[in-house]
């Protein structure tokens, strides 16, 4: 009795493991698309690169300013890399990858994000000019200043007096 459940319950995992492997293999090429770096710049450059990709092929994402050429990389078994360049005017946000290779297509949700780039060479700042809270604050600043800087001085002239 104990023998015909042990055989009934490794029949079952033989059988599970059995209809299991042609899914596994099913999405055997391409497969594993990394993208670096996964967090980017408008402008910027992302290296993708994919496993199970003999021949090379295409990567595209609506971020991308063209699609990208995936070529195989020598010395690794069955796996492409491409660099594609980022709009300048992506939106914000998480982007998806599909590639093309092999006959095969595959897309990676969220593969990266693009983050607001800077204005460079001005201190990052990204308007031109003060804005009236600026404005508000400086003279607040100034009139403190000038303030306490009276109180001061009428203090050490009292001072001298006595």
């Amino acid at each position: 009795m104990r023998n015909t459940r042990a055989l009934a319950v490794a029949g079952a995992a033989v059988a599970a493991l059995g209809l299991s492997a042609p899914a596994a293999v099913a999405w055997d090429r391409p497969s594993n698309i990394v993208a670096l770096p996964s967090v980017i710049a408008r402008g910027g450059q992302l290296t993708i690169t994919v496993d199970g990709c003999r021949h090379g092929g295409t990567a595209t994402s609506s971020a991308f300013t063209m699609p990208a050429t995936l070529s195989p990389i020598r010395g690794a078994n069955e796996t492409a890399r491409g660099t594609a360049t980022i709009r300048n005017n992506a939106r914000p946000g998480p982007y998806d990858i599909t590639v093309r290779c092999d006959g095969r297509t595959l897309t990676k949700p969220q593969a990266f994000t693009v983050i607001g780039g800077v204005r460079g060479g001005i201190g990052g700042s990204s308007t031109t000019g003060a804005t009236p809270t600026d404005v508000a604050i400086g003279g607040g600043l100034v009139t403190a200043a000038a303030v306490g800087g009276g109180v001061f001085w009428m203090r050490r002239r009292a001072e001298r007096r006595v």
